[in-house]
């Protein structure tokens, strides 16, 4: 019973290793077709605030997450942020903020999700399924948190120049 367990755990985590990569490779081409529109308050502020919804998850126990693991998280989601952060170029047209297309974005995207999906199984050596999806969305949150408070930022410093030119 215990190895039909444990073949049934390998095979769901090598299904949403897949599912990730394939949602890596869409959050490719969104962020291809979102270059192609002005950086927008409502653009920056939107994703975090909608995301933030899965934060319900910690309601159930099963997903609840140590002050050692939630340290960890939280230190590997801002170490990850600030590669995304370091790799967004910006630029302007026609009085816009648009956030320029970078040839090396696809492969920072795949290069954070090859090494999301390795501490994944890493962490799932002695670390519940509930508490990883708990670690994983938490990582994913200050990542992206992080990341929007800089376009954020950036997008505002854009604003005072504009309204000084």
């Amino acid at each position: 019973m215990i190895e039909f367990l444990e073949s049934i755990e390998e095979e769901l985590f090598l299904i949403a290793s897949i599912g990730a990569v394939v949602m890596g490779i869409a959050v490719i081409f969104v962020r291809k077709h979102a270059s192609k529109t002005p950086l927008t308050l409502k653009k920056i502020v939107i994703p975090p605030i909608m995301m933030s919804t899965g934060a319900l998850m910690y309601i159930f126990p099963y997903f609840r997450l140590s002050w050692v693991h939630i340290a960890e998280t939280v230190i590997i989601g801002a170490v990850f942020s600030i590669v995304l952060i370091w790799t967004t170029k910006y630029e302007v047209k026609r009085d816009e903020l648009y956030v320029k297309q970078t040839k090396a974005f696809p492969i920072i995207l795949m290069g954070l999700l090859l090494l999301r999906i390795a501490l994944k199984y890493i962490f799932s050596l002695n670390t519940t399924p509930g508490e990883i999806g708990g670690m994983f969305f938490l990582l994913a949150f200050v990542m992206i948190g992080i990341w929007r408070l800089s376009m954020l930022k950036k997008h505002n410093e854009f604003k005072k120049q504009q309204a000084i030119s």
